[in-house]
């Protein structure tokens, strides 16, 4: 049985995420005050309890409100490795977490934090930046749940490359000790310093000098995708007529049926979508045209929400291309309430504008009222690119780990209070090993876990076989 946690607020009803005018000094003192009930330590634990819930069990329930027919490329994509599974999982990892006391120093949490949900990307006055990218799952929740989600990544990682526990543990430790150093330097800061803060490429190279890249653009160049292909971006064709368009390529992206009539379908919607963007991004949309519309599959875990991405032109040549990407309630919301949103959209929205140093300025939400489906959106990619896993060394992995670190602490700092946070640190390594510990075990769960998944494959009970054109508008 869990319970749910409580988060503080305002007469309002808005959420709070630090003590409100009281000093840092005092509210460092309340964070070492938490040691007494949850200790430090007491964060290494993790032993599946006799009345933990079937992992497959779960798999399935999320699966309630996705595209029926997109599940099966969903399981395929964390078929891959450990990793892949781990990715899609979110809502397993959400509940374990659950079955443990939390610190109860909350803040606004990304609620899926692995080492693939931060990227490269360009703000809006064209700099780079590294930072969080994903935040279906944002929610506000215990600090350590994202450290130790992403503690466990680098685990799984370290062990889906054939690495000794050993190498695995010094990466985790690498990397929480850089979270750790980092959100005690930001309890030291003057508030507009913290929220200014950003990782400029002069911050990314001094922590990783050389680290593989992915650029989230272009398209591959044999004319059929294997069945490990994730992503696929899209072409957009010609001129037809005063219009551009999208060029078809299923199963991962394809126009809409005729009889959906799509645009008219959005055309409500897409008004939401104009009010809530800020009144001077307003003037920058109206200036081009919506030309084209296709469906879009996404992510890992993501895959069988619905994702739309919108191509918008002003002229031969001149392009935007917009991602609407279902919000659905997020993981971590049985376990910490509703917040503060009616609107999943919103929530998502709110979360990352917290999290992230810049954000998107096309970044707002809607809904489809028609099908009863909460939206957010943003520019499909903007100078972005993720890190290539798959080709990281011992040592990049190390330097890769301790950015995360240091980014996360960031994201926290905006959205928490890095004091409070410091003051239950302490001053010594106690949490470094803690968090060592617990994502040792739990990456044994992991692949526990992972295996039970490919034999629910084998026996039947989780489909693989997906169809070309499955139409993403009948709800699983």
């Amino acid at each position: 049985m869990t319970k749910k946690i409580e988060v503080d607020r305002d007469s309002s009803g808005a959420i709070r995420y630090s003590s409100d005018n009281i000093p840092a000094k005092k509210r460092l003192e309340l964070g070492v005050e938490k040691q007494t009930s949850i200790p430090v330590k007491s964060l290494a634990q993790w032993a599946p309890p006799a009345s933990r819930r079937d992992p497959v069990d779960m798999l399935i329930e999320s699966n309630k409100g996705r595209v029926k027919k997109l599940i099966p490329i969903r399981y395929k994509r964390m078929m891959k490795s450990s990793f892949a599974y781990l990715r899609g999982s979110a809502g397993v990892m959400a509940y374990d977490l659950s079955l443990f006391p939390n610190t109860g120093i909350n803040v606004q949490a990304c609620g899926d934090c692995h080492l693939a949900n931060f990227g490269v990307f360009a703000t809006p006055e064209r700099n780079i930046v590294f930072d969080v990218n994903d935040f279906d799952e944002t929610m506000p929740a215990p600090f350590e749940w994202d450290i130790k989600r992403l503690a466990v990544s680098f685990y799984v990682v370290g062990t889906d490359k054939g690495l000794s526990d050993k190498k695995c543990s010094e990466i985790v430790s690498k990397t929480v000790e850089s979270y750790r150093g980092a959100i005690q330097g930001f309890s030291r800061m003057h508030v507009l310093d913290q929220w200014y803060a950003r990782a400029d490429p002069d911050l990314i190279h001094s922590y990783v000098p050389d680290i593989p890249l992915k650029k989230g653009g272009g398209a591959p160049q044999e004319s059929k995708l294997s069945s490990s292909t994730e992503h696929y971006d899209p072409i957009i064709a010609g001129m037809a007529g005063e219009r551009q368009h999208f060029v078809d390529h299923p199963p991962l992206i394809y126009h809409p049926p005729e009889k959906w009539h799509i645009e008219e379908q959005f055309a409500e919607s897409l008004g939401e979508y104009r009010a809530s963007l800020p009144p001077e991004r307003r003037i920058l949309y109206d200036r081009y045209r919506l030309d084209d519309i296709c469906i879009k599959v996404v992510g890992v875990g993501s895959v069988g929400t619905r994702c739309f991405i919108l191509l918008y032109g002003a002229g031969e040549g001149d392009s935007l291309i917009l991602q609407a990407k279902e919000a659905r309630h997020s993981v971590l919301e049985p376990y910490v309430g509703g917040g503060a949103y009616g609107d999943q959209g919103e929530r998502v929205v709110t979360g990352q504008r917290i999290m992230q140093s810049t954000s998107d300025i096309f970044l707002g939400w809607m809904t489809d009222h028609k099908n009863d489906v909460q939206y957010y959106v943003r520019q499909l990619r903007d100078m972005k690119y993720t890190v290539d896993v798959d080709k990281m060394t011992l040592d990049q992995l190390i330097q890769y780990g301790r950015l995360c670190g240091w980014t996360l602490a960031r994201a926290h700092a905006k959205g928490g209070d890095s004091a409070a946070i410091t003051g239950y640190l302490g001053q010594g390594d106690d949490f470094d090993r803690a968090i060592v510990e617990f994502a040792t075990k739990y990456a044994g769960q992991v692949t526990q876990d992972y295996k039970r998944f490919l034999d629910a494959i084998k026996d039947g009970r989780l489909d693989t076989k997906s169809e070309q054109y499955p139409e993403a508008a009948t709800a699983g």
